[in-house]
């Protein structure tokens, strides 16, 4: 090595950062020492268990590819060679007989009618009259042609004849040869010998020539211009599956099976050929399936098809709930409809989007799910109340869970459950929720109209703060500065045992009180939220659904029960969800998840419509309740549930007795007891046949005269009896 060597300078070297565990930073928490032996041996199994899955997914790719291929070259073979040639024939013979007859005419005629176009129809009148004119000209010179014919070809055959002996007399002066007279009719008459030689020798080679350019003359015009059927129609990219495809002629095949009386009336018109009918959009593929807007004629409104939603499903090969009829809103004699693939439905729906990170807001929405289009749905929640039914199994909960993981994130938003029923479905929301109570129980019931009483009187405290902070209704800002502001989602599941009373009048009160409250608070920022499986006028009050903003209808029995949730005459105008089917279970596992979170539902979006609810796990559940905690920094507001009021009635009956007064009609005894406690719910509704019930089941008798009677006496002796037996 050389002296410049040994002294020139070398690259610095920079130390990249260990992957190592540093012992003085931390401990390893779990782990197991292997040796170099039982390392590798675990390697090598590893290395077996992938290689066997490669070979599972190659085979499974090698079937896929076999069974798809087979069955597109099938489909390709079979339009290719026999579609598209025939459906040109006839678009030849339609050109033809357009061109030579009136059958254009008459179809535009038609078409003009249908759409009510007079000046239309009076210009192809006018068209059709000139064009049989012309016909008729046309017709009276074949009348006269054959004699024109004969006439022509006699003078053509003369005067080609003498042409050829003039040409044959200067051919014979000039060569000197008079033989050479006929040799130009010898030329041509040698001529048309070759002709027919030629045509004769190859004539078989001639007609397969022109049947091969007649034939492609057919196939490009029947691919070009031609209906090829739905079946054979080439698989579009992106499709879901090879018979996912919907085109002008399958739609137009299954609304000529519909059934429908007026539009069969008016395909018999010419509805439907290649000049009608009018799209205003035709079939596109659009998210998971296609969609298009089709002008339909008079008399036959958008309405009609969508009753008979079922059998235009049959006819596209969809089920019911695959196929979405509505009037289009730019046209309203346009039907503006959705096909869905086969099966999208039932297809894994998207992670909750906020699982990674992010906050919601109140007064924007909160996500829920996907629509059928699998566009993401954030559904408004501010100054929204919601109804949610569904039989057991169709997934009621999976949409309640979303709404209340939008609550979780937002941590201005207060959240009280009850639900009567003692279940797992709201414990993840403990940590998080200011108010749970379960169970099927009387105590529960009072519990909850206790605590929608309160919530009911608050909304006066609430008004006074929007005076004084001069807004018409809550804001973000003035939730963040004043706690009693704060929003509030109250959740009522399984809510026919709240609104299921023994008293008609018991009953009639707590539905008065309950449609008072839900239509006040909402700009309050109190929302409420019903679920039931049994959706009645006993467990859903016709009243309450009638003021709800938002109602989804999950899997449900009949169309009764779907009408009481999505409103009047829902099922006839295509909101159903009876063709949706809820979870099958066999010994306590689910062995098909069918429609499983999917419902018809109103006021979520901007159209009525299915919607696919996202599915939280447990671990994301906790996950999310972990981050709304961090979010209200650590402070959760809990609510205590107020116990209701226990009263002595027999004191109280003392108590309303005036000194002196011997005896007191049941009425009045009941309107005292009233003005002794207003607040008493048991109270409110008493009657004198009550009373009676209610005071000798505790030792006294009260006796009709005339009217029911109570007297003191047996009132004090009553009440002496029990005290000396309690001592």
């Amino acid at each position: 090595m050389t002296d410049h060597e040994e002294n020139r300078e070398l690259a610095r070297v920079h130390y990249l950062p260990t992957t190592r565990p540093d012992p003085d930073e931390g401990e390893v928490l779990e782990g197991e020492v292997l040796t170099a032996a039982q390392y590798n041996a675990l390697q090598r199994q590893k290395a077996i268990e992938r290689y066997r899955a490669y070979r599972r997914d190659a085979v499974t790719v090698v079937r896929g590819v076999k069974t798809v291929v087979g069955h597109d070259v099938t489909k390709t073979l079979a339009r290719h060679g026999l579609a598209y040639p025939v459906a040109g024939v006839r678009v030849v013979v339609k050109r033809w007989r357009d061109a030579h007859g009136a059958s254009r005419y008459e179809r535009m005629m038609r078409a003009a009618e249908l759409e009510g176009n007079h000046e239309a129809l009076l210009e192809w009148e006018a068209r059709d009259v000139a064009e049989k004119q012309r016909r008729h000209e046309r017709t009276m010179d074949w009348v006269r042609a054959p004699g024109q014919w004969i006439k022509a070809g006699a003078i053509g055959t003369a005067g080609v004849t003498g042409l050829l002996l003039a040409c044959g007399v200067v051919l014979a002066i000039h060569n000197g040869d008079i033989g050479d007279v006929l040799g130009p009719i010898t030329a041509v008459l040698n001529a048309v010998a070759f002709v027919v030689w030629f045509v004769t020798a190859y004539g078989v080679f001639l007609v397969a020539g022109g049947t091969a350019a007649g034939l492609a003359y057919l196939y490009q015009q029947g691919k070009r211009y031609g209906d090829t059927p739905a079946w054979l129609a080439a698989t579009p990219a992106g499709a879901v599956s090879l018979d996912a495809a919907v085109d002008e002629s399958m739609i137009m095949n299954a609304l000529r099976n519909l059934g429908h009386p007026a539009l069969n009336k008016k395909f018999k018109e010419g509805w439907g050929t290649a000049v009608q009918p009018t799209w205003v959009q035709p079939p596109l593929p659009v998210g998971h399936g296609w969609e298009f807007s089709l002008r339909l004629p008079g008399g036959v409104p958008a309405t009609s098809i969508n009753a008979r939603k079922s059998v235009l499903a049959h006819n596209l090969g969809r089920r019911p709930e695959e196929v979405w009829v509505e009037v289009a809103d730019t046209d309203p004699m346009a039907m503006k409809c959705l096909v869905l693939d086969p099966g999208s439905l039932r297809e894994p729906v998207p992670d909750y989007p906020l699982l990674d990170g992010g906050r919601t807001d109140f007064w924007t929405g909160f996500p829920v799910g996907i629509d059928a289009r699998w566009n993401p749905v954030d559904t408004p929640v501010f100054e929204r109340n919601f109804v949610l039914a569904g039989i057991m199994g169709s997934g009621k909960s999976t949409l309640l869970q979303d709404l209340l993981a939008g609550a979780v994130l937002d941590p201005v938003v207060d959240i009280d459950v009850f639900c009567f029923a003692d279940n797992n479905d709201y414990e993840w929301l403990r940590p998080v929720a200011s108010l749970i109570s379960m169970g099927d129980t009387a105590a529960n019931v009072d519990a909850c109209r206790t605590h929608i009483e309160e919530l009911h009187a608050s909304l006066a405290e609430r008004g006074k703060l929007l005076r004084e902070y001069g807004i018409d209704a809550v804001t973000r800002d003035a939730a963040e500065k004043d706690a009693r502001l704060r929003p509030r989602i109250v959740v009522v599941d399984e809510c026919q045992s709240f609104f299921r009373q023994d008293k008609p009048e018991d009953r009639r009160e707590l539905v008065n009180q309950m449609v008072r409250f839900y239509s006040a608070a909402r700009k309050y920022g109190i929302v409420l939220a019903f679920a039931t499986p049994t959706p009645s006028d006993q467990s859903l009050p016709r009243d309450l659904v009638a003021v709800t903003t938002n109602k989804a209808c999950f899997a449900i029995g009949d169309k009764a029960r779907n009408n009481i949730v999505l409103g009047e005459k829902a099922y006839e105008n295509g909101l159903s969800a009876l063709e949706l089917k809820p979870a099958v279970k066999k010994a306590g596992k689910v062995v098909a998840l069918n429609d499983v979170g999917t419902a018809v539902t109103v006021g979520y979006m901007e159209h009525n419509g299915l919607l696919r609810s996202y599915n939280l796990t447990h671990q994301q559940k906790t996950a999310l309740v972990e981050r709304g905690i961090e979010l209200r920094g650590g402070q959760v507001r809990r609510r205590e549930l107020t116990e209701p009021e226990h009263r002595d009635l027999l004191a109280d009956v003392a108590a309303v007795l005036k000194p002196g007064e011997e005896k007191v009609k049941a009425t009045d005894v009941c309107a005292r007891l009233r003005d002794l406690a207003p607040g008493h719910r048991d109270y409110k509704s008493l009657t004198a046949d009550e009373l009676r019930e209610r005071l000798e089941a505790q030792g006294c008798k009260v006796t009709k005269v005339g009217v029911l009677t109570v007297f003191t006496e047996r009132v004090h002796a009553a009440l002496a009896a029990r005290e000396g037996g309690n001592a």
